[in-house]
């Protein structure tokens, strides 16, 4: 059984497979003979360490990538990584496209220390970074190739990665998206400018959707769809305040649609509450494989065959993006907890947001003193877009407490370093300060850094 793993950027669940009116209509029909799942969470809401951990099978504090790849954070053993993993089950390993476990993800070489036998990856720096949708473009069709051409008596792995839905989004809009008929994704206030940006990510999410097609159509013509399972997932929500870096629904809330072949849940949907976390081990159900000793999710399996799974509770993080902001989060079925470790800033970290107009205009309407509690508490039945924190709810102090308990016991049993006190800043590490307000400041007073990272 042969793997594929596409995967875009900053995307969310902002796909037409979950209710949005997306221009998607490729992954809408893969979904429709696969398996969607619509409650499945990332577990760190930032690039690096979200598909660090699902692709490691173990948390950000236990992995080393406690932040950016690019910005000095790195996994502690490369050889923990999935490729590497099947890599040494005799699975051959192939890149096309972006990874962003290792170094930035336009570093071609880097790919290879994780495991890739071959890296098909074209060189993104004939682009201007509005265009990297045409980058995504080569790239599929340098893994249609691979697929079409390739000799398949050995089973392959591929990822194919792409820089779309990440910003800076393509300037042209697309003929299918009428901006005046848009409306920005929640919370995002509603005006002509924002309607534009979202139009934007709409035209972005479009080329995603043709470039998944090319690959999946390759994979059909080489005769490998009935022997590979497909995973299609993002790496956490959209860049936008209140979305990509929180650690809300809609910042580690993702797109996750699977075809297994022999699966009897082709074209349902599942509820049940997954991770990422626990992707790996799924895999090495559904492969046939011995999971590794240091997976710390539980497998999922068991719902491409119609019997029960899914977590009890899933647990998210954040520990450094581009400024240090340690945050903790257990989520059920109902209820989240959040937790904030920084009482010295108790505000938003403005340069956690990626530049942006929306960003502009909230920063022009205070979005540098909005507030964060400490803690955070909400019924995600009665309140969904968690806009409102029960944390002092005297009735609810008991279940409130269950949760404080039940994350105090995933950081013991995982030997979470923010038990021990604030994470450390290496001198290899380059991190904005807490107030900065663009993460790519060439003021040295904005970074908690060395020089040298300016």
């Amino acid at each position: 059984m042969n793997l594929l793993y596409i995967h875009t950027h900053d995307s969310g669940r902002y796909f037409s497979p979950y209710g949005y009116s997306v221009p998607s209509d490729h992954l809408l029909a893969f979904a429709k003979d696969a398996t969607t799942f619509t409650n499945g969470y990332c577990v760190n809401p930032t690039c690096s360490p979200s598909r660090a951990s699902m692709l490691t099978g173990i948390y950000p504090h236990q992995n080393g990538m406690l932040g950016l790849a690019q910005r000095g954070f790195g996994l502690n053993d490369t050889d923990q990584h999935l490729c590497n993993f099947l890599k040494r089950n005799g699975y051959h390993t192939v890149l096309s496209g972006i990874q962003h476990e290792v170094d930035f993800y336009t570093n071609v070489e880097a790919s290879k220390t994780i495991g890739y036998h071959e890296v098909l990856t074209h060189d993104p720096f004939v682009y201007q970074k509005e265009d990297y949708h045409l980058w995504d473009q080569e790239n599929a069709q340098a893994a249609a190739d691979w697929l079409k051409h390739a000799d398949h008596d050995q089973p392959f792995f591929m990822s194919y990665g792409m820089h779309s839905t990440h910003r800076p989004f393509p300037l042209e809009i697309s003929e299918r998206v009428n901006e005046n008929y848009v409306k920005p994704w929640q919370p995002i206030f509603n005006n002509a400018e924002n309607r534009h940006d979202t139009a934007q990510y709409l035209t972005s999410a479009q080329h995603a959707d043709e470039c998944f097609k090319i690959v999946i159509d390759a994979l059909k013509e080489a005769g490998c769809y009935e022997n590979t399972i497909i995973l299609f997932t993002t790496d956490h929500g959209v860049a936008y305040p209140f979305n990509k870096c929180y650690l809300s629904d809609k910042g580690t809330g993702v797109s996750l649609i699977m075809r297994v072949p022999d699966s009897l849940e082709k074209g349902n949907v599942c509820d049940a509450l997954v991770s990422q976390i626990d992707v790996f081990p799924t895999l090495c159900d559904l492969l046939k494989l011995d999971q590794p000793d240091y997976l710390e999710g539980k497998s999922f399996s068991n719902c491409f065959y119609g019997l029960p799974a899914g977590d009890e509770y899933v647990y998210s993080e954040i520990n450094f993006h581009t400024s240090y902001e340690p945050c903790r989060a257990v989520r059920s079925e109902r209820y989240k907890y959040i937790r904030y470790y920084d009482r010295t800033h108790l505000f938003v970290n403005p340069s956690n947001t990626d530049s942006n107009k929306v960003k502009d205009f909230y920063m022009e309407n205070g979005y540098a003193s909005y507030p964060k509690a400490e803690e955070a508490f909400y019924d995600l039945i009665y309140d969904p877009d968690e806009m409102n924190n029960l944390i002092d709810h005297e009735e609810l102090h008991e279940i409130i407490d269950e949760f404080r308990n039940q994350l105090h016991e995933f950081q013991v049993k995982t030997n979470d370093p923010l038990l021990n006190g604030p994470l450390p800043v290496k001198p290899s590490y380059k991190v904005n300060k807490p107030d900065c307000i663009e993460a790519s400041s060439k003021n040295p007073e904005d970074y908690l850094s060395e020089g040298k990272f300016y």
